[in-house]
């Protein structure tokens, strides 16, 4: 499917998919239901490749403190791989780790930057 190759390939390309569109409260772990459709790709794929195993890493932009962005993080990671047990994926193949704001992918002085640094990534073990 057309779907699944988006993160088949990225998985392909570069050993991980990287997404902006796993969305949450802001200040909290509470994932917006938007981002089931980015969720349910990701769970599409962990079931036509039972033995994938995934490292779920969430990244903040640097607003507020890493003493506030560091567990969240964390939380929302731990949130996202809840999410994927509930469509069938095998838990044992997923550990969810928080980055907070330590590994910025752009400049945080931009919104637009601030916003690619708001991402989750799946990272193939």
């Amino acid at each position: 499917a057309q779907d699944v190759s988006a993160v088949e390939k990225a998985i392909q390309e570069t050993g991980k998919f990287v997404t902006n569109n796993i969305l949450f409260d802001t200040g909290k772990a509470t994932l917006k239901q938007e981002s089931m459709i980015e969720i349910m790709r990701v769970a599409d794929y962990m079931k036509k490749n039972p033995t994938a195993r995934f490292e779920v890493q969430g990244h903040t932009d640097n607003q507020g403190s890493d003493k506030i962005n560091d567990p969240l993080s964390q939380q929302r990671a731990e949130a996202i791989v809840k999410a994927l047990e509930g469509l069938g994926v095998d838990g044992f193949n997923l550990k969810a780790v928080g980055k907070g704001s330590h590994e910025p992918v752009a400049d945080n002085k931009t919104e637009e930057g601030r916003a690619k640094n708001r991402r989750v990534e799946f990272i193939k073990r």
